[in-house]
């Protein structure tokens, strides 16, 4: 059910929340500048094993939101928002998202123990980055049994971080209905083409099943629904990133326009400067509190409607970050369009991200079906799903 009256103690971070955050912004701070983003996205695996490793062993970051029986820390998504978000404000070159959120979540939303034990553990300790397949872009992978067990045929597209992730979660058409089966990376006939794509820190690849031999993860007919929860906790995900890329801005806005001086003043004091930085503040603040409710509900069903929640955060977030970044590089004149500034590596993230999991037209439309505005083809639902529900 969606609810109009939020308690505010939901948007309100927690004592630990806080000091996870602090943690986190002084360690990114310090590992993640810009040559070092610029350095790893170039690199062979497109992130920096070692900060990886870091995170994983001295944060705990991958398991935040992992049960304890997995090895995680037993906490909610709330924690893991908190990460996300810092993430975000620094492009740290990591696979979070396709490992810890879509690759974890579509494991912990399906209902094979066995796979969650598996595979789980090595997602909680780093020791494996792992993605989703077919779930973001409409795929045609079909599964077939062959002598030995399950075998995939065709291709799935602009998968995220899937050039270099140790496991592959793959949604594929199996005779007995649409299902999900786990691909490691020693399997052999899959072939990992990487993408050419606007965000160099987010790797996409195109991935071709020869005759691959997977297993089955699951139950015939449950993909679905793994796949619907999975693309709303990417959704929710996302938006908490996007603050992070928010507030990074507005804070290098601020920082320049105190220093920065013409006709002998600092920008800064200029009316019109005054009035384009409130106008940020007010719609990353707008965004905050979209994304805020939107990982309540993550974390907590009762609070309200995830769907709903999670596209009104992706139409705020999408819009904030994008205002957030033209302001970046605009208000930082000829500099802000150079190589060498750090700018355009955020114009990037932001451009890319619109569409990671459908635009801001795509999830309005969506949500207007959901609360019942409009239907018939006027109703949008995730191409995914409607392709494996066929």
């Amino acid at each position: 059910m969606f609810q109009l009256d939020v308690d505010p103690e939901l948007l309100r971070e927690t004592e630990e929340q806080q000091q996870l955050r602090d943690v986190l912004r002084a360690f990114l701070a310090e590992a993640c500048g810009p040559e070092e983003v610029r350095k790893q996205a170039a690199g062979p695996r497109g992130f920096d094993q070692q900060l990886w490793d870091r995170l994983a062993g001295e944060i705990g970051v991958h398991g935040l939101a992992l049960p304890e029986e997995y090895g995680g820390a037993g906490g909610s998504f709330r924690e893991l928002a908190v990460a996300l978000e810092e993430a975000g404000r620094v492009l740290c070159p990591a696979p979070l998202l396709s490992t810890v959120v879509l690759a974890a979540h579509a494991l912990l939303a399906c209902g094979d123990r066995g796979a969650r034990e598996r595979w789980l553990p090595g997602i909680a300790t780093g020791a494996l980055t792992a993605t989703v397949a077919g779930f973001l872009h409409p795929g045609t992978v079909a599964a077939e049994r062959g002598p030995g067990g399950w075998l995939l045929r065709g291709e799935a597209d602009f998968v995220p971080d899937g050039e270099g992730a140790d496991l592959l979660l793959v949604a594929a058409l199996a005779p007995d209905g649409p299902r999900l089966f786990a691909c490691g990376q020693a399997a052999g006939d899959v072939d990992r083409l990487p993408r050419r794509v606007l965000d160099p820190t987010r790797r996409q690849a195109l991935l071709r099943f020869r005759g691959t031999p997977v297993e089955p993860v699951g139950t015939a007919g449950e993909a679905p629904g793994v796949v619907a929860a999975v693309l709303d906790a990417g959704r929710t995900a996302l938006a908490a990133e996007k603050l992070g890329g928010c507030a990074h801005a507005l804070d290098a806005l601020l920082k320049f326009v105190v220093h920065r001086t013409q006709f002998g003043r600092p920008i800064g004091s200029f009316q019109a400067i005054k009035h384009r930085l409130a106008d940020l503040l007010v719609e990353a603040e707008a965004a905050r509190s979209a994304s805020g409710y939107a990982t309540a509900c993550l974390a907590d069903p009762e609070v309200g409607e995830v769907r709903v929640a999670a596209s009104a955060a992706a139409v705020a977030c999408s819009a904030a970050h994008r205002r957030a970044v033209a302001e970046y590089v605009q208000f930082h004149g000829g500099i802000g369009f150079t190589w060498e500034h750090a700018a355009h590596l955020h114009v990037r993230r932001a451009r890319a991200d619109e569409a990671l999991f459908g635009t801001a037209d795509d999830h309005r439309l969506r949500l207007a079906g959901i609360l019942g505005l409009v239907g018939g083809r006027g109703q949008v639902v995730d191409r995914a799903t409607t392709r494996l529900e066929d």
